[in-house]
C-alpha cells in the first residue's frame, strides 16, 4: 500500500495493549485501502484501524471520529461505535521499529459489506440516510479544533490530486487522455459556474460506495451501518451520490441506484432542480478520480478487483459523457415527472 509500510499488522500489535488485549491476540486483515483495518478476534471483538503516515494529522483524525459519533447519537444513522482506549484516549500512538503510527477502535458490527451481498441494501434508504448525514452536517456546532481537506476541482481532478493523477493510469492510450480531459474540463467548467456556497457544499462522508456500507441479511431489520469515515470532509453534497456507484458508473445497476437513492433522499430532504441536472457530471468526477486512485493504489484490494478494462473504460463514459446528454436522465427525474 502506498505510505503504509509493509510492517502494519506490527503496529496493531503494538496498540493492543492500551485496549487491554495481549499482543499475541488473533488479529484478521478486514482490508488494505489507505489504512490497514483488522478484526480483534477475540470473545470481545473490536476493529482496528492503522493509519498510513501523513494521510491525516492526529487532529483530523479525531475530527473524523467525533463526526461519526455525533451522527451516531444525534440522529437515525447508525455507525459503529468508538471504543476508547484504557486511558480514555480515542486515537493510540503505535509504536514499531522506532516509527510510530496512529490507531483507532470502534465495535465490531455484524454482517458483510454491501459489496459482498448488493441486494440486500436498499439504496433508498441509502439515500435516507445521506440526506440526514448532510442534513447534520448542516446544522452541527463543530468541536473546537474541527479539521478535515477538502474535495474540490484542484484535489480531485488536478495533477496534484490527492488519490493521483488519473493520466498516469494503466492502459490510458492518447486518444482516451483526450476524452477524459475534455469531460474534465466540461466538469470544471460547470461545478466553476455552480459554486460552493453553503447548500450546496459542506461536510460530507466522501466514499458511501458499497464497501463502506455494512449489512446484515441475516437481520431484515438492521439496515444500513455506515462505516470508513476516513475520506469525509468539505465537498459538493451531490459527491456522495457519485460515490454512491463507484465502479459501476457505467452499468444499468449504476442508473438503478441513483434512481433508488435519490426516491430515499427525497423523502427526507430536498434537491433543487438545477442541483439534479449536474448529476452526471459529479458520476463522471467520481469514475475519474477513481482511475486517479487505482493508478496510486494499484495494491489496494478495490484496485486489485476492477481489472484493466477500468481505465480505458473511463474513456468510453467520457465520451458518452460528452455526447450522450439523454445519459442518466431517466434515473435523474423519472421518478419525479
Amino acid at each position: 500500500m502506498p505510505g503504509l509500510p509493509p510492517t502494519h499488522e506490527s503496529f496493531a500489535r503494538a496498540a493492543l495493549p492500551a485496549y487491554g488485549r495481549v499482543s499475541d491476540t488473533p488479529l484478521r486483515l478486514l482490508s488494505l485501502s489507505e489504512n490497514a483495518t483488522y478484526l480483534v478476534e477475540d470473545d470481545d471483538p473490536i476493529v482496528l484501524r492503522v493509519h498510513r503516515p501523513g494521510y491525516h494529522s492526529l487532529e483530523a483524525i479525531r475530527s473524523e471520529l467525533a463526526w461519526m459519533q455525533a451522527l451516531r447519537t444525534e440522529t437515525s444513522v447508525a455507525t459503529p461505535e468508538l471504543v476508547a482506549a484504557r486511558d480514555g484516549t480515542d486515537v493510540v500512538a503505535a509504536e514499531f521499529d522506532g516509527d510510530v503510527l496512529h490507531v483507532d477502535a470502534v465495535t465490531f458490527v455484524a454482517g458483510c459489506t454491501a459489496e459482498e451481498d448488493p441486494d440486500a441494501v436498499g439504496f433508498d434508504q441509502l439515500g435516507r440516510l445521506t440526506a440526514v448525514m448532510h442534513e447534520h452536517a448542516r446544522n452541527w456546532t463543530f468541536p473546537k479544533g474541527f479539521t478535515r481537506f477538502r474535495w474540490d476541482l484542484e484535489t480531485i481532478l488536478g495533477p496534484d490530486a490527492r488519490w493521483g493523477n488519473w493520466r498516469l493510469a494503466p492502459g490510458l492510450t492518447d486518444d482516451d487522455r483526450v476524452l477524459i480531459q475534455r469531460a474534465a474540463d466540461d466538469i470544471t467548467a460547470k461545478l466553476t459556474e455552480f459554486g460552493s456556497a453553503p447548500d450546496r457544499f459542506g461536510l460530507v462522508h466522501a466514499d458511501l460506495r458499497l464497501a463502506n456500507l455494512m449489512v446484515n441479511p441475516s437481520d431484515n431489520g438492521a439496515g444500513i451501518t455506515v462505516i470508513d469515515f476516513d475520506d469525509c470532509g468539505w465537498s459538493w453534497y451531490l459527491a456522495d451520490l457519485g460515490a454512491a456507484v463507484s465502479f459501476i458508473e457505467d452499468t444499468p445497476a449504476g442508473e438503478r441506484i441513483i434512481a433508488e437513492w435519490l426516491t430515499g433522499y427525497f423523502q427526507a430532504g430536498s434537491i433543487p432542480e438545477d442541483h439534479l441536472a449536474l448529476i452526471p457530471s459529479f458520476v463522471m468526477m467520481r469514475r475519474i478520480m477513481l482511475t486517479a486512485w487505482i493508478a496510486s493504489h494499484f495494491d489496494a484490494d478495490a484496485a486489485i478487483g476492477v481489472g484493466a478494462d477500468f481505465a480505458p473504460n473511463t474513456a468510453r463514459l467520457a465520451q458518452r459523457y460528452l455526447e450522450d446528454r439523454t445519459w442518466l436522465q431517466d434515473a435523474i427525474f423519472g421518478s419525479r415527472v
